[in-house]
């Protein structure tokens, strides 16, 4: 991944139900949100602009809409994220950050947003799924 594409994640905010994250810094406002959620970890993830690569505003809705059909079963949160002159929507998913990449794989994004109760939110690059459909090794170390 670019370095301008890593500092524009890191220049994000990541907002869900009113809880702000920024990578790095720790919110009492997104542990709360977790609690009420009733987990301890979980994930900032998207469906829209796959790779990073800008797609239409409709497009982008429906692969949100089908992200959010396959994470139903998960607690979720609608949110929005982004930085000056840039907006995304994604969810916030409670669980474990491994199953959450794995649903981002599948919808071609490059990263997520972990966040911990208690800990700063960190920003998990996403290597390319293999041919052989093993999930990368980068995914064993979240």
């Amino acid at each position: 991944m670019t370095s301008p594409l890593v500092a524009a994640y890191r220049r994000s905010t990541y907002e869900a139900a009113g809880a702000a994250a920024r990578i790095g810094r720790r919110s009492a406002a997104v542990d709360a949100l977790l609690a009420r959620l009733g987990v301890w970890e979980g994930g900032f993830v998207t469906a829209w602009n796959p790779y990073s690569r800008p797609m239409p505003r409709g497009w982008n809705d429906r692969m949100l809409a089908r992200l959010r059909e396959t994470a139903r079963r998960l607690p979720l949160v609608e949110g929005k994220g982004g930085a000056k002159g840039w907006q995304e929507r994604h969810l916030l998913v409670g669980g474990d950050p491994r199953r959450i990449a794995v649903l981002a794989h599948r919808f071609r994004q490059v990263a997520i947003v972990a966040v911990r109760r208690g800990q700063a939110a960190r920003l998990v690059m996403l290597r390319p799924q293999c041919p052989s459909g093993n999930r990368s090794s980068d995914l064993n170390r979240l």
